[in-house]
């Protein structure tokens, strides 16, 4: 993996449908970072996106099953090399932000983030409920995560050799940066977040985003990961909230017996109970499904652990031949 004690930079391009900006994300990257592989993988365009990238010097690749989480974790699976640098093809992010990226990861960090969001983005963009999303997304995963991340849904990132290996992709769509920062952030992972001069696109470049569609994959990605890293306040706040009615009209038929000695409504008392019932029972299943996710937790660290051991084996290894 090392060539004269040179750590190998990979830069990855998902695209579809890019032939107006690949062409200059491809050599602004090569100029950035000379010593880098570009890689595109093309997504099923329809244009001449893989011609152009070939021509200007980029390794294309093809990924049939359509979806940018698709093609990331095909690129994840596929590519090796210390580290990678991950951004799009319509020339939003600044390739001379790369080797500073790089040089964190080098350093230590599991992924770096290209922030947007603190530099140029409410500026540059001009779609109001992309940035409306982005406020509500950061809002709610900082908050259940106890965090201070500033861009979620970034595209433009740095991992390490670990990260790309052992970071499972579920998602198939755009909603992939969320699920990559709520991946990182659940498992104490080492984070940096570098801000970069995002640009919207240029003109003639279309936007593959579906605001509404896009959007509400991303909410449900986060309720979906909420329920599976966090599922004793997920279910603990049902279960209270269900109980807690069913307690209160338990409450109204007990003050009733207590002054006439008559249950009036039998319905609604079975009904009350029914609902504590199931509150304790979603509590319950809250902190059965804890125990679970922080096993996970665990088993992921020791997996982490042993595989970068592996690595370093076979990288002395390698040097020593």
């Amino acid at each position: 993996m090392f060539e004269n004690n040179q750590p190998s930079v990979a830069v990855l391009l998902p695209c579809f449908n890019e032939e107006v900006t690949i062409g200059k994300v491809v050599r602004d990257f090569k100029a950035a970072l000379p010593d880098a592989t570009v890689y595109v993988y093309d997504n099923n365009s329809t244009d001449r996106t893989a011609e152009i990238a070939a021509a200007e010097g980029a390794i294309v690749r093809r990924e049939p099953r359509q979806g940018k989480g698709n093609v990331i974790r095909a690129m994840f699976e596929d590519i090796d090399a210390d580290v990678y640098v991950m951004a799009d093809g319509d020339d939003t992010y600044p390739a001379d932000a790369a080797p500073a990226m790089v040089s964190k990861v080098l350093d230590g960090y599991d992924m770096v983030i290209g922030d947007r969001l603190s530099s140029t983005y409410f500026q540059e963009n001009k779609r109001p409920f992309h940035n409306f999303g982005n406020r509500l997304v950061r809002g709610s995963i900082n908050g259940l995560f106890n965090a201070h991340v500033t861009d979620i849904m970034t595209g433009y990132r740095a991992f390490s050799f670990t990260f790309v290996k052992t970071y499972p992709v579920l998602s198939r769509g755009f909603e992939v940066e969320t699920e990559m920062t709520i991946h990182s952030l659940n498992n104490n992972l080492r984070l940096y977040e570098m801000p970069i001069q995002y640009r919207d696109r240029p003109a003639g470049s279309v936007s593959k985003l579906d605001t509404v569609g896009d959007g509400i994959k991303v909410m449900s990605t986060i309720f979906r990961m909420i329920r599976e890293y966090k599922p004793l306040p997920f279910f603990g706040t049902i279960g209270l909230l269900i109980g807690a009615i069913g307690i209160l009209l338990c409450g109204g038929g007990t003050y009733e017996f207590t002054k006439t000695g008559l249950v009036a409504r039998f319905p609604t008392l079975i009904g009350a109970i029914m609902l504590v019932i199931v509150g304790l029972l979603l509590f319950a299943t809250g902190i059965i499904l804890d125990v679970i996710a922080k096993n996970d937790r665990k088993t992921f660290i020791t997996d982490t652990n042993q595989f970068a051991y592996l690595r370093r084996h076979f990288t002395k290894r390698q040097r020593s031949e």
